[in-house]
């Protein structure tokens, strides 16, 4: 069965816009990473990783209680 050729150019399209945004979320971390100076001279105050901390925890909070509701309604049946 042949592919057509309208649905192959479209998938090279896509992970090509895949991986050039891709090649700019590297690109954008490293120069955050490497990037210094400032007030405090690049260095991360208690506060800033006291947010960091917050912020993992509420993620990983949130991404736990969804996997829960996922599991429970496939349980259930009810998805």
């Amino acid at each position: 069965m042949a592919v057509p050729q309208k649905r192959t150019r479209n998938t090279a399209l896509t992970v090509l816009v895949l991986l050039a945004m891709l090649v700019l979320a590297v690109y954008i971390g490293i120069e955050g990473w490497t990037m210094g100076g400032g007030e405090s001279g690049g260095q991360v105050t208690v506060l800033g990783y006291l947010a960091m901390a917050l912020g993992i925890a509420a993620t990983l909070a949130l991404g736990i209680g969804l996997m829960v509701l996922v599991f429970y309604s496939a349980r259930r049946g009810k998805d």
